[in-house]
């Protein structure tokens, strides 16, 4: 099946979609779209001056005592916000309940993001699910993003190449330490994979940086000449 017909039949089955279950914001609960306009305007882009590694906002311009004392398998990591309402009940309603259609207003925003950083990169890569949570959920929410983001800033989208190859325990609810054992050695791509590739790894969210970091470090040894991070919070 060619794209273009794919594309056709995934925007005649959002219009079905709107038509059975008539369109509300996730956070606001107004009718007319899955993410209004008004809260769309409440989200507040993150602002230098910030950590210029991990994104987190400073004082002044530097590095954050955190960056200033672990290496990293990433040029940087860049967010849009803090994960926090409306963006907090909007990444929840794609991630966990299944409205995908939230991926187009969050994949301008990342767009958005990317045009104020002007991040050198040149194929975008989406985090993997392992494909068993992958069966249980339908889709990879950062699949979708990184597809949006792909097609607002014309870059190719690389998928499938990196393969979450271990089954790990869901991050929430665990330590920082407990993270990072959890994930590591947790992705792999073949070797030259992405040989002198300037990777953008995208994801939804970023806690304390370790799924990044492991995915990070798989498309390393990959090849890669080096892997910048873009999460939504």
């Amino acid at each position: 099946m060619s794209q273009d017909i794919s594309t056709l039949l995934y925007k005649g089955a959002l219009f079905l979609l709107d038509l059975l279950y008539p369109p509300h914001c996730v956070s606001c609960g107004r009718a007319g779209a899955w993410l209004c306009d008004e809260c769309v305007a409440k989200i507040s882009f993150l602002q230098p001056p910030f950590c210029l590694h991990c994104g987190l906002p400073l004082a002044k311009p530097g590095l954050c005592w955190h960056c200033q004392q672990s290496e990293s398998y990433l040029e940087g990591l860049r967010s849009v916000v803090w994960h926090v309402s409306p963006l907090q009940e909007a990444v929840h309603a794609l991630k966990y309940e299944g409205v995908r259609v939230l991926a187009a207003p969050l994949g301008e925003l990342l767009a958005q993001r990317w045009v104020q950083d002007s991040l050198p990169v040149e194929v975008i890569v989406p985090v993997p699910l392992y494909r068993l949570r992958l069966r249980q959920r339908g889709y990879n929410q950062a699949l979708l993003l990184a597809r949006e983001l792909a097609a607002r800033l014309s870059l190719p989208l690389c998928a499938g190449v990196l393969q979450r190859v271990r089954n790990t325990r869901s991050q929430v609810g665990l330590s920082r330490r407990e993270r990072w054992e959890n994930v590591w050695g947790a992705f792999q791509c073949s070797a030259d994979a992405f040989a002198g590739a300037k990777v953008l790894l995208v994801d939804d969210v970023c806690t304390t940086g370790a799924t990044l970091e492991a995915s990070a470090a798989a498309l390393r040894e990959a090849g890669a000449r080096s892997v910048w991070a873009l999460t939504l919070a």
